[in-house]
């Protein structure tokens, strides 16, 4: 958390921090030293204008003024951040006299850069941080007091002496008198550093609840910056920031949008503990993550070592001729493991400073909403609830993964002759490894089939694509459906209530890898469908999602179902939403290729059952057959039984078989049919069960 505590400029502890308009904290002796004045009030000042009271109004003279012309070099701050210094004034400008108007001043951030004009307030305009002034105190208190609890590790007395530094490389506590005799700053000390001694857990003011109680405890109610006799009451919310009644009564925040100063407080309370639970997951995911690559170090070097032992064995093997080319080979085999220990080793670090960033802004954060002032809470909340999603956002996919394996994909071919020993190399190419079939993403619609599938994480050797193999859906041979360098696959037309196992494998100029496990997809029981718009006659008109179907023509045209069936049992159903003047619609099967420009059954591409008001009759190849008592009207429904087990068809009336059974022997790929003309509309029902209990059929007429 100390970073969070310390200034951007000075590198040390904030000392009267104050908020700049970017949410950003500055030290004000700090924001005293990076203020340059503006062009504007120098054109001021040489009119005879000018600012005093340079400590709080900042009246400074540009950098144009300052003898390096148009570039004013930056200094760096021990906390690493490029300031603007501090610009004397010319020799020979005379001061402004008192009393006259201030100086345009401005303020560059430190951090992100972004300019701020000073009004006639100076730095006064800027509020304080008092939350953050109140937890560096505290911190202050609790460090000095852990210090003076921790006791010197060299020390003869009994007991020892209270420790004055800690020695980062020695890693012992040693009071005045011990350092001086124990440590001293030359020979071999001279480069040690010493610290204060560190905090010890449980110390006061170290973050523990009673210190936050007592710091909030007895302070007094922060008041209006601009009246001094009013407390803060409201926030408003266009200007962030906590304002009082008075602020409300002059008309400055009278169109604003003000709420209650508790209930927002409770509210950015609310929001920064839930970003904070984000982070929290992130940090924790990210230790065992460090675990993962320090143990990725030891296994990192155990392979390496025993890839350079397996190489010695065999080149020591080989014939003299062999010594000249086992020095590069050895050489390959060191780069590639300093390789990836570097990168696994600034993952480490990247990763590190990543946490420690995180675990300092939480604990700063946590002392934040310890805080019981509502208005300095509201002061910063808004930045601080933006950093910590900020913070959150920074561990983005794939950020907690090894970028490198502990595996060296080199292996030494020994077999070719003594005249190939000079061209003897690594072989980069290894056999594709075994796919891994993604089951969350593998599914089933009606009678498709969809695949998915990836390579492990980190699989080095280059893949050229894969081969998808399905079997028949009745425990069949394997095929290939599909050869590619796509990971995801559909497969249409399979069988309906069929299970089919798939499986997948990966190929290279190496050869092809092992198989993946088998996955089994199970397609539907039942058919749903729609009417097909992309094959229907041009006059077929198709609505309510291409489930009901009427006819622009006097004529009667065709069109299909968007499912093709080879083998099962299916049954659907249209009922006659209209029916006008007795036309004679036909409902049945047919080929994809059968011909829409009249009633179905009159080619020997559909089977079909056309039906009037009073009658029906079955047509294939435009032979009428089994005439049948009973029709159709509006209201109707008509059910299609296509059985595939057995070669048949037939249909219903109102749930009642309609005559027998109308076509056998039917073998091939069907799909569902209908003709009809402008005197009728039907709506198309799916996805039914098949009619477990038959009435009793009508007796034809002879």
């Amino acid at each position: 958390m100390e970073e969070e505590l310390k200034c951007p400029v000075c590198g040390s502890l904030f000392r009267e921090p104050i908020i700049l308009p970017c949410s950003h904290n500055v030290c004000l002796p700090c924001a005293r030293t990076i203020a340059v004045q503006t062009p504007e009030s120098e054109q001021h000042l040489a009119a005879g204008g000018g600012g005093g009271d340079h400590a709080d109004k900042l009246s400074l003279h540009s950098e144009t003024d300052s003898g390096y012309g148009s570039y004013t070099p930056s200094l760096k701050s021990p906390n690493g951040v490029r300031v603007l210094p501090l610009v004397p004034a010319p020799p020979g400008a005379a001061a402004a006299p008192r009393g006259a108007g201030p100086a345009s001043s401005s303020l560059t951030c430190p951090q992100c850069h972004r300019s701020a004009s000073l009004d006639q307030r100076g730095l006064r305009g800027f509020q304080r941080n008092r939350l953050l002034e109140a937890i560096v105190q505290r911190y202050q208190q609790g460090r000095a007091a852990a210090a003076a609890a921790a006791k010197c590790q060299l020390c003869d007395r009994s007991p020892p002496e209270p420790a004055a530094v800690l020695c980062e490389q020695c890693e012992v506590l040693y009071c005045a008198a011990c350092q001086l005799r124990c440590h001293p700053a030359r020979g071999p000390f001279a480069k040690h550093r010493l610290a204060p001694p560190p905090a010890q857990p449980g110390a006061p003011g170290g973050g523990g609840d009673g210190a936050g109680k007592g710091a909030g405890g007895g302070r007094k109610l922060p008041t209006c910056a601009e009246h001094d006799l009013e407390n803060y009451s409201m926030y408003c919310v266009s200007c962030r920031s906590p304002v009082c009644y008075q602020c409300l009564e002059e008309g400055r925040h009278n169109k604003h949008d003000v709420k209650a100063l508790g209930a927002m407080w409770k509210q950015h309370k609310a929001q920064l503990s839930q970003a904070l639970n984000g982070v929290s997951d992130k940090a924790k995911e990210a230790k065992e993550f460090l675990v993962q690559l320090k143990n990725l170090l030891q296994q990192i070097q155990e392979n390496g070592l025993d890839y350079e032992a397996c190489l010695v064995a065999q080149c020591d093997a080989l014939v003299d001729a062999l010594t000249r080319q086992k020095a590069k080979l050895l050489t390959k085999v060191t780069k590639e493991r300093e390789h990836k220990l570097k990168v696994v080793w600034d993952q480490i670090n990247h990763c590190t400073l990543k946490l420690r960033q995180s675990t300092g802004l939480m604990e700063y954060c946590l002392e934040v909403i310890k805080e019981n002032d509502p208005s300095g809470f509201l002061q910063i909340s808004d930045a601080l609830i933006k950093r910590v999603q900020v913070s959150q956002e920074q561990w983005v996919k794939g950020a907690l993964e090894p970028k490198v394996s502990a595996e060296f994909d080199l292996t030494l071919d020994s077999e070719p002759l003594l005249q190939s020993i000079h061209q003897l190399d690594f072989i980069q190419m290894k056999l594709p490894p075994v796919p891994l079939l993604q089951l969350e993403k593998c599914c089933t619609r009606n009678n498709s089939v969809t695949l998915a599938w990836r390579m492990p994480p980190l699989s080095h050797n280059p893949v050229e694509g894969y081969i998808l193999e399905l079997d028949d859906g009745d425990g069949g041979q394997f095929r290939e459906v599909y050869v590619g360098k796509e990971t995801l696959c559909t497969i249409d037309g399979l069988h309906f209530n069929s299970t089919y196992n798939a499986r997948v494998k990966a190929f290279n100029s190496s050869g092809v890898g092992p198989y993946s496990k088998t996955v089994i997809l199970q397609t539907s029981d039942v058919a749903w469908f729609t009417f097909d718009p992309s094959s229907a006659h041009r006059d077929i008109v198709l609505s309510n999602d291409n489930q009901t179907a009427t006819c622009n023509s006097y004529d009667d045209r065709v069109v299909l179902g968007t499912a093709a069936f080879s083998k099962g049992v299916h049954y659907w159903e249209l009922h006659v939403d209209r029916y006008d003047n007795h036309p004679d619609p036909a409902f049945g099967i047919a080929r994809i290729n059968v011909v829409k420009d009249m009633m179905l059954g009159k080619d020997d591409k559909a089977w079909a059952m056309y039906v009037d008001n009073n009658r029906s009759w079955f047509m294939h190849c435009n032979s009428h057959t089994n005439r049948t008592e009973g029709g159709v009207s509006k209201g109707a429904t008509v059910g299609v039984l296509l059985d595939l087990n057995k070669h048949n068809l037939t249909f219903y009336i109102n749930g009642q078989q309609q005559g027998p059974p109308a076509f056998e022997n039917i073998e091939g790929v069907f799909m569902p049919a209908l003709s009809l003309n402008r005197n009728v509309q039907v709506t198309l029902h799916t996805g039914l069960e098949v009619p477990q209990s038959v009435k009793q059929p009508k007796l034809p007429n002879n």
